[in-house]
């Protein structure tokens, strides 16, 4: 159970902050950096998800609020290290990892919006309605916290689990098919990029 009843500590006055394994690190570490960007993305989904109001989204703002929670699994996947399975090294709990039924949702959830647009035959660009725009914006920190993630799978001693992996791939894709659905609903289609249309 999570309990916050104090929200300072001063703990991390001098650079560093805990790990969810009790290890301090410096706030510039790349697991920090990496969490703290899908963070990032969850509060960008947040800010689309003001706009549900807007139109008929067709129950996008309920896979938006799951996706949110997910996101906080995410982050506290990654807020735990995987120490792996040879080094004895036992946190005290089970920590909380992505399972392959979230990203199976995702997939689900994908198709099923896909299924009611119109191939693209072009690249799109960032806009439309406001809830389009700011999925636009989510997907662009979701890419970054992927970016994040893969370096620091990518690093001697740390460990990123593949389905968590994953997730965030398959992540941004549903916010690129939600930004597209949010146009679609909202009755003003695609924002078509037009390759040197203004040179």
């Amino acid at each position: 159970m999570v309990v916050l009843n104090r929200i300072y500590t001063r703990t991390g006055d001098t650079g560093t902050t805990a790990l969810g394994s009790g290890a301090r690190v410096a706030k510039f570490d790349l697991r920090i950096e990496a969490f703290g960007t899908v963070d990032e993305a969850n509060a960008a989904v947040g800010l689309a998800r003001l706009h549900a109001s807007e139109g008929d989204f067709g129950g996008l703002d309920v896979m938006l609020a799951r996706v949110q929670n997910d996101l906080f699994d995410l982050g506290a996947d990654l807020c735990v290290p995987d120490t792996g399975p040879d080094t004895g090294e036992d946190p005290g709990f089970e920590p909380l990892r992505i399972v392959a039924a979230q990203t199976d949702r995702l997939e689900a959830e994908i198709d099923a919006m896909n299924a009611e647009l119109d191939p693209l035959r072009s690249f799109v660009l960032p806009g439309g309605t406001h809830m389009a725009a700011a999925l636009h914006l989510a997907r662009t920190i979701a890419r970054r916290a992927e970016r994040r993630m893969v370096e620091l799978a990518g690093k001697d001693g740390e460990i990123v689990s593949p389905e968590a992996l994953k997730f965030i791939n398959r992540f941004s894709d549903f916010l690129f098919v939600a930004s597209r659905y949010a146009n679609f609903k909202a009755g003003s289609g695609d924002v078509l990029w037009s390759p040197g249309k203004n040179r």
